[in-house]
């Protein structure tokens, strides 16, 4: 299968594509928000770079401006690496490392976060292999191979929220560091249970899933049960509404319909239940 590796230039990306270098599998991707005056050169560094090893080169273009949201440049960014991955029939891999991890945990918990928030970057249709490596650990890699990179501005500007959160997280102490580890690697334990719960009670290939284990549930394993099982289908539900669709599963007569919203519904049989798109 294609390797489709993201590169923006910077130091996490370059050693990431610099150990698939050789695989004649690799696929440069490299995404300009078009939030920076001078993005272009980091296109044209990413260009070059990937010609060097002999490598396909894709990038896209947007025109998001300076003021354009984190959320928003994210969003913009994976609806391209997703496009090349689908035209190749790859898989995106991304240089996430650990460090990212302690930023992204620390966020989530800023802003209010259930048990999914201490387990960041779990998305099973990305390869992250960096994500057991810190920041040291690149830094180190790439002196030892004379990697050349490109430095984004940005990441030392205070508007945004994972800046201020790095610079905190510099002054953390190892052990403070350790027991983030700590914690994020058992939330990555509950989180497969979680899902080892749901692909054990798939039905047959139809993706059929069982109405007696959300009956037999207490409510709050029901909820994130399901709360994971629609995001598989890139479906968000609040609380309150996770409850509605469960209480739904228990209860619906065969042959009914539950809506998610305008986009989805849960046909509910009389012993499993499906999730389904409406047709556009």
């Amino acid at each position: 299968m294609k390797k489709v590796i993201a590169v923006s230039g910077g130091i996490d990306s370059v050693t990431l594509l610099h150990i698939y270098r050789d695989d004649p599998d690799t696929i440069v991707a490299h995404f300009d928000h078009g939030i920076r005056p001078n993005s272009a050169d980091d296109q044209a560094f990413v260009r070059e770079l990937a010609q060097s090893y002999g490598l396909p080169f894709e990038t896209g273009n947007a025109h998001l401006g300076s003021s354009a949201s984190e959320a928003e440049a994210r969003q913009a960014r994976y609806a391209f690496l997703n496009s090349v991955c689908n035209r190749y029939g790859g898989r995106l891999y991304v240089a996430h490392h650990l460090d990212d991890v302690f930023e992204s945990i620390a966020i989530n918990c800023l802003r209010g976060t259930g048990w999914r928030g201490l387990a960041p970057f779990r998305n099973r249709a990305i390869e992250r292999p960096l994500i057991a490596w810190r920041k040291s650990d690149i830094y180190r890699y790439a002196a030892k191979h004379q990697l050349r990179f490109r430095q984004d501005q940005t990441n030392t500007e205070e508007d945004y929220l994972r800046n201020r959160v790095r610079m905190a997280l510099m002054y953390a102490d190892e052990n403070q560091k350790a027991q983030l580890s700590q914690l994020y690697n058992r939330q990555c334990e509950i989180a497969e249970e979680v899902e080892g719960i749901i692909d054990g009670h798939l039905a047959d290939g139809e993706q059929h899933y069982s109405r007696t284990i959300i009956r037999q549930l207490d409510d709050a394993l029901a909820v994130e049960l399901l709360r994971d099982l629609l995001l598989r289908y890139q479906i968000s539900q609040t609380r309150p509404q996770l409850k509605r669709a469960i209480a739904a599963i228990r209860s619906y007569l065969p042959n009914k319909q539950f809506p998610l919203g305008k986009d989805s519904y849960i046909r509910i049989a009389k012993y499993h239940f499906s999730i389904k798109k409406n047709a556009s």
